[in-house]
C-alpha cells in the first residue's frame, strides 16, 4: 500500500492539537452505506433472512476472513513500518513473550512434536518463519522465501484471537473472538524499523491487552482495552462510545488501524479515505465477516467458578436495589443508551475523542473472561467495578451485597 505521506502522526507530546489524520492517507477508505446497511439490522440481525445453507458459507467465509485476510494491508507493514525485517529475526519464544498464539492445529502433528521435543527449536527464528508458512501465527498472513520474509500483514485474529494452551503456554487450538490480553501490540509496533523514532515510546507505552484506535488520527496517546469480538449478535453499538454497529467498526479497525485497502468515510470523524470500488480489498468482505462474529458465542463460565446461590441473590440486586437493570437489559443486558461520562463517573478522555462524546451502556457478556473492566481498564477485578458503582451511584450495597453481585455477575 505505496503512499507518499507519513501513516503516522509526530508526537510532541501526549496531547497533540491539530494532528494531522496523515495514517488516512494509506489507500485505505470506509463506507458510510456498509455502515447505515448494517445499521438497519443492528439491533435484530437474525431478522435477515438465510437458508441454513447461506448463512453456512457465509459463516465460513467470514472465518477464513476473520483468520487470514489481511485487506492489503501488508502493503504498509511491510513497505512502510518494514515489520518483516523485525519478525526474520524473532525467535518463538520470544514471539510468544509478545502475546503472540500459535495454532497448534495448524502444525501437522510430527512437526509440532518435533519442534517441542528439540532443544532450541524455539529460540531458532527459522522456526518462527516455518510457523508463519503454515499459517500457524494468529493474526500473521506471510510469505516466507527461505530465511526471509517478503511480504507481512496482519488479520483480524491477532487482536480478536488466543489459543486454549492445550500444546504449551501460547500454543493451541484457535479462540477466535475472545481478546488477546497478552499481546504487546504496542511493543511490537515500537520495534518496527520504519516506525520514526519519536514515536517508539509512545507505543511501547502500552500495556499487553491494550491498543488505542484513535492515536494515529489526533495524536492522544490514551489506548483502551482490546474488547471481545464473541456474543455480538443482537448488539447495535459495538463500540465503547457507540459510533455505529459491527460492520461500520470492521471496516473503520479494516481501513484506518489495519491499513487495508478499502474505503473508509465518516464526516463525523472528517476521515474520508476513497480508492476506486475496482480496488477495494474491504467492503465485499463485510457481511461475511460481520455473520461470523454473529456465530462466535460468548464463553460459559468454567464449571465451579462462581457460587450459585449467591448469584441467585445478585440476580435480585442486579434487577432491584443495584439498579443495574437500568441500563443492561435484554438477553445482551444493554439497552445502547449513550451516557455523559459523568452519569458513571468515568474518566472522560477517551468519550471526549469520539463523535457522541458518550459511552454505552456495555453488553455484558463472559465477564468472567475478559478483565481487566471498563474501556480504560480503570478496574482489575469485578469487585472493582461493583465498588465503582457503588460509589459513584451512592447505591450503599454492604460487603455481602457486593459479594453476592460479583457472583451473578460471574455467571454470566
Amino acid at each position: 500500500m505505496a503512499s507518499s505521506v507519513s501513516c503516522i502522526p509526530h508526537v510532541r507530546s501526549r496531547r497533540l492539537p491539530g494532528a494531522i489524520p496523515a495514517l488516512l492517507t494509506c489507500g485505505l477508505v470506509g463506507l458510510l452505506s456498509a455502515a447505515c446497511e448494517d445499521a438497519e439490522h443492528a439491533l435484530d440481525p437474525e431478522a435477515r433472512p438465510a437458508t441454513a445453507e447461506v448463512e453456512g458459507r457465509a459463516v465460513a467465509e467470514g472465518r477464513h476472513i476473520f483468520r487470514y485476510d489481511d485487506f492489503g494491508d501488508w502493503r504498509f507493514w511491510t513497505d512502510t513500518l518494514r515489520l518483516n525485517e523485525l519478525v526474520e529475526g524473532v525467535t518463538p519464544n520470544q514471539a510468544l513473550e509478545l502475546g503472540l498464539k500459535v495454532d497448534g492445529e495448524a502444525i501437522p502433528p510430527e512437526v509440532l512434536d518435533a519442534v517441542l521435543s528439540t532443544p532450541g527449536a524455539l529460540d531458532d527464528p527459522a522456526t518462527t518463519r516455518a510457523l508463519l508458512s503454515l499459517n500457524a501465527v494468529l493474526g500473521i498472513a506471510a510469505i516466507v522465501d527461505g530465511d526471509r520474509i517478503t511480504q507481512l500483514g496482519i488479520t483480524c485474529a491477532l487482536c480478536h484471537s488466543t489459543v486454549d494452551n492445550s500444546v504449551a503456554p501460547g500454543i493451541g487450538a484457535r479462540l477466535d473472538g475472545w481478546p488477546n490480553q497478552d499481546l504487546a501490540v504496542g511493543t511490537i509496533i515500537s520495534l518496527a524499523p520504519g516506525l520514526p523514532p519519536e514515536l517508539q515510546p509512545v507505543y511501547a507505552s502500552w500495556p499487553p491487552g491494550f491498543y488505542d484506535a484513535r492515536f494515529n488520527l489526533d495524536g492522544i496517546n490514551d489506548p483502551t482495552v482490546i474488547p471481545p469480538a464473541y456474543g455480538l449478535r443482537g448488539v447495535g453499538l459495538e463500540t465503547y462510545t457507540g459510533e455505529g454497529p459491527v460492520s461500520y467498526w470492521n471496516a473503520y479497525v479494516a481501513v484506518t488501524q489495519m491499513h487495508g485497502k478499502g474505503s473508509f468515510a465518516d464526516p463525523r470523524l472528517g476521515v474520508s479515505i476513497r480508492v476506486p470500488p475496482r480496488e477495494d480489498l474491504v467492503r465485499s468482505k463485510l457481511p461475511a465477516l460481520r455473520q461470523y462474529q454473529f456465530s462466535l458465542a460468548a464463553p460459559e463460565p468454567p464449571a465451579g467458578s462462581f457460587d450459585p446461590v449467591a448469584a441467585a441473590r445478585g440476580e435480585r440486586l442486579f434487577d432491584g436495589e443495584a439498579r443495574c437493570a437500568s441500563c443492561h437489559t435484554g438477553p445482551r443486558f444493554t439497552n445502547g443508551n449513550l451516557h455523559d461520562p459523568e452519569e458513571t463517573d468515568m474518566d472522560p478522555t477517551h468519550a471526549e475523542r469520539s463523535t457522541t462524546k458518550r459511552y454505552r451502556a456495555t453488553p455484558l457478556r463472559a465477564l468472567w473472561q475478559h478483565a481487566p473492566y471498563f474501556h480504560d481498564g480503570s478496574a482489575e477485578t469485578l469487585a472493582d467495578v461493583v465498588d465503582h458503582y457503588d460509589s459513584a451511584l451512592g447505591l450503599g450495597l454492604s460487603a455481602d451485597q457486593q459479594v453476592d453481585l460479583v457472583a451473578y455477575l460471574s455467571s454470566l
